[in-house]
This record gives structure tokens, sequence and C-alpha cells, in this order.
């Protein structure tokens, strides 16, 4: 474990960790989960749920990590586990590569929509007179029906991945990420900023802020805690590989909530950003559903603003930032599963993982297309590998890991390392180790009973 990479810089360790949770599901899943239940009451229960929940597990996942200091799978072996455990490295690993098929399609629209606002053509044809939410819808369906074109985007989000990690953990993943989350949050603040001068900005605002607690159902505290494990990146064995980068006087606790409270803000300014929009020009009333949000209300919202390209190039150079960090954390699980399990070295390792992803991304992105005729349990590729990854295999990695960490995990593991073995007086692990045992199971067990039936 000498060997092991390590990041070089308590900022680069949190910036490439937080780029590890912040992604599309931020940008867009969380406004849409937003709204469809009920706004600031939802927000409250995801706060709530955030640091009860998500802090303590992904505090789990940094022990876990750091202290097997190998893949997601030969964590559990470094540490003395009995050799069942490995499991749950396996499930976050599969289930993380099954994301990484259809998330870089969905990297490859952002970047294609770049292009398209850059160059103004996501505009062309739209006048004052006509229907713009067709427009936009219309230019959707054409441009992932296309074939090719998507293919395209989509290759060269993969080449843009495989440069940076075949740099590696200090000079790949970590520089990268000291560049692209600086630059992911002030592009955030600065669209935030123009918000703030929308007409509807009050209304959008109470919606968001201003909580009616009637609202409050046992549907929308497990979409809130659903939405958490999701946007923490918990049970996909990101945070068990990052961790096991972390030097040895990582305070983890402290990175942990640092890394949610960054995560829920970039939330938070989201849907600053997108609720004072769609009231001011009247979309309140229209689906905030995965790519209609991003792809087809928000050009909506740039159409009636000054200055079109300039704020819907901004926003999907956010969204293409946020694509690019969320790939490379996937990305980085399968390659490191593969260089410590199989002693490969780390260019092998990256080229096995993802030059199989211009075929099997290739395959989600025609099935949204040419192959939408293909189906798997009544669903497209695409649609089933979002469904089953993310729905039951992530939450069923993440109830093993909770059992483990809570009842089977050597006794003084965590203790040792949310100490630093005794340098940090803490009451964390005590507390930690409780919500493991009784509180996480079973609401993770809601939540994926919930997604079965």
């Amino acid at each position: 474990m000498s060997d092991k990479p390590k990041f070089a810089s308590k900022i680069g360790l949190v910036a490439a960790t937080v780029g590890s949770a912040v992604g599309l599901g931020n940008v867009w899943r969380f406004p849409a989960e937003t709204q469809a239940n009920g706004g600031a009451a939802f927000l409250i229960i995801y706060i709530a749920c955030v640091f009860l929940l998500g802090v303590p597990v992904m505090t789990a996942e940094f022990a876990l990590g750091r202290a097997g200091g190998s893949d997601a799978v030969g964590v559990f072996k470094n540490i003395g586990a009995n050799r069942r455990w490995w499991i749950i490295g396996a499930l976050g690993i599969m289930a993380s590569y099954m994301i990484l098929m259809f998330y870089m399609v969905v990297a490859g629209w952002t970047l294609e929509y770049l292009i398209q606002s850059i160059s103004g053509h996501l505009y062309d044809g739209l006048t004052a007179a006509a229907d713009s939410t067709a427009h936009f819808a219309s230019r959707m369906k054409e441009f992932i029906a296309d074939g090719w074109n998507p293919l395209v985007n989509t290759y060269l989000m993969i080449m843009l991945n495989l440069v940076v990690l075949a740099l590696g953990v200090q000079k790949g993943i970590e520089r990268i990420s000291n560049i692209l989350m600086p630059l992911l949050f002030l592009l955030l603040l600065i669209l935030v900023g123009v918000a703030m001068t929308l007409p509807g900005l009050k209304a959008g605002l109470t919606f968001f802020l201003r909580p009616d607690f009637s609202k409050i159902t046992t549907g929308v505290v497990l979409s809130a805690l659903g939405q958490a494990f999701f946007s923490l990146s918990l049970g996909m064995g990101i945070l068990i590989t990052y961790s096991s980068y972390f030097p040895r006087d990582t305070r983890l606790c402290r990175t942990a909530v640092t890394v949610s409270l960054l995560d829920l803000l970039v939330a938070i300014l989201m849907g600053l950003i997108i609720f004072p929009s769609v009231t001011s020009f009247g979309l309140q009333n229209e689906s905030l559903q995965g790519a209609t949000l991003v792809f087809i209300t928000l050009p909506e919202v740039f159409a009636h603003m000054p200055a079109t390209a300039i704020w819907s190039s901004a926003f999907f150079l956010l969204l293409t930032v946020a694509a690019l960090t969320s790939t490379i954390s996937i990305a980085e699980v399968t390659i490191a599963f593969l260089a410590d399990r199989f002693r490969l070295s780390r260019i092998k390792a990256c080229l096995l993982t993802l030059m199989p992803l211009f075929l099997f991304s290739s395959l989600c992105s025609l099935s949204q297309g040419p192959l939408s005729e293909i189906t798997i349990a009544g669903r497209n590729i695409f649609d089933f590998l979002d469904f089953f990854a993310t729905n039951i295999m992530l939450p069923a990695g993440a109830l093993l890991l909770c059992v483990y960490m809570g009842w089977f995990a050597p006794r003084r593991l965590l203790r040792d390392q949310l100490t630093n073995f005794g340098q940090i007086t803490s009451h964390m692990p005590g507390i930690i180790t409780a919500i493991l045992r009784y509180v996480a199971p079973i609401l993770i067990l809601f939540i994926l009973l919930s997604s079965i039936i």
C-alpha cells in the first residue's frame, strides 16, 4: 500500500471528492424532485437527510476506503473482512459502470448543447410568435434521434475522460478538479445573480424557500432520502475509492461535512436559478423532469433573456463541467479495481475501462433513437440501466454497507479512522455506529422496496 497514490493537498482532496458528488443529479434531478414534492417542504427534509444520514454513511465509506487502502473490492480483504463481504464492493463497481454507460451519453448531450449555444444554432428559427416549448422540444427530439451526432459527442467525452484519467490521481483527477470545481461555483453564482433580477423572483423564492408543512408525506420523505443518497454518490464505490487516496492525517468527519455542505450548496444554488426563472416566464406548470428541464425548459428561459447566447453558453458550460467531474469519478471506480486486483498499469486499466464504452454507450445513445424498439423489462436500454442501477443496485449496496460497518466491521475500525488513531477526540464514532446499525438500514430498505414494488 506504500505505492498507493494520494491526493497532494487538502484543497485538491476536497475538490476531487466534491466533484465526485456534484454532477447532473444536482443540476437537474434536484430541481425536478423539488418541483414534484412540494418545493420548500422537500428542501427541508432533504437537508435533514443529508446531515442525519448522508454524512454518517459517507463517513463510513471514507473510513472503510482509507483503512483498506485499495479498490472497492480489495478494501474488504485488506481489513480482514469475511470473504463474502466483497460483494458490497462488487455491487458498487457494477452499478457505477452501468451508470457510466448512460451518463456518458448525457455528458455528450451537454457538450452538444454547449457547442450549439456558443454558435447560436440552438436558437435558429425561433421567433417571437413561435411556440418556444415546441421549438426546443423538437430540437431535442431531433438531436437524440439522430444516430450519428450524439455518438460523436459521446465519443468526445469518452476521450476527454481518458486523457484526464490516464494522467493519474494527482496530475489528472486532482488537477482538473482544482480547475473545474471553482469554475462550476463561479458560473452558478453568476447565473444566480441573473435570476435575482428577474420579475418572478418573489414567487420563485416563495415556492423554493417558504415551506408548506402540509405537503410533507411519506413519499416526500422517501424521495428526499433517495435524492440525498444519489447526490452524495453513496453506495457507488466512488467514495471508498477516493478515500483510499486520502492521506492518513485527513479528518474524515470534517471532510464528509465539507463535501456534503458544498454538494448541498450546488443544489440550493440551482434551485435559486431554476424557480425564479420558470415563474418569471410562466413555465411553472410545465413538467420539470430530467431532460425536459435541462434541454427544453432552460433554453426557453434563456430565449426570454437579453444576451441569450452568453447565458445559454454559461449554463451549458456549467452542465458540461458537472458531467465531466461525474464521469471521471465514476470511471475511477473500475479503473482502481482493475489496477489493484489485476496489477495493471494505469494506462491499461483506463483503456480497459473506457474503450468498451464506445460500444456500450453507443447502444445507450442509439436506444433513444434508431434502436428505441429494443426493450428490457419494458424499458429501452438507456432507461433500463438508469432504473436498475440507481433504484436497485445502489440502495442494495448502501444497505449492505451500513449493515457491515454497523455490525460486522472490525470493532475499532471506525473509531481508529475517525479519530486518526487517537489524535482527535470525538464522540462521532459512537453516533455514526448507532445510525448505521439502527436508522440508515431501515430507511434504505424502504427506498429499495418502494423501487421494486
